[in-house]
């Protein structure tokens, strides 16, 4: 039973789990403010402002700094992760959105030249981020782990 309480006294989990739950709660706001409509999909959904995997693996990386220094094995490992996402995040991911939202309006088309419906396959058009919103959600991951280290742990 050790292991239960190690799992859930791992700092650099709390950090990042957290880290991508405040993500959320804010993205599903801003989206909830902007669109005026709640939709709690958001809560667990990809893209929008801020980035969940951003913030995620930067808090990670930025808790790794405070705990194991910036020479650290730990700091480097989770510094790489973080490059690897974020850049993901507004590259092929973004794209892949881009590619969506084309697609399904391609097949809108079709329907109405065709005048038949075809079966429901909708792309997820929300996967990427824009830079502001991946910088949005690397903020928030290094405030919320600053905060973590020297305020909670």
């Amino acid at each position: 039973m050790q292991w239960f309480f190690d799992l859930f006294s791992n700092q650099l989990l709390i950090t990042a789990v957290s880290s991508w739950a405040v993500a959320q709660v804010v993205k599903s706001i801003i989206y909830a403010i902007i669109n005026k409509k709640i939709e709690f999909n958001r809560l667990i959904g990809d893209g929008g402002m801020p980035s969940g995997h951003s913030a995620t693996v930067t808090s990670l990386a930025t808790m790794s700094a405070l705990m194991f220094g910036f020479n650290s094995f730990e700091f480097a490992v989770t510094s790489v992760l973080a490059i690897i996402v974020c850049h993901d995040a507004t590259g092929v991911r973004r794209e892949t959105g881009k590619q969506a939202v084309l697609l399904n309006e391609l097949v809108k088309a079709f329907e109405i030249l065709a005048k038949r419906d075809l079966p429901e396959v909708k792309l997820k058009e929300l996967v990427g981020h824009t830079p502001l919103q991946v910088f949005a959600g690397m903020g928030l991951g290094i405030i919320n782990a600053v905060i973590l280290y020297y305020l909670v742990f």
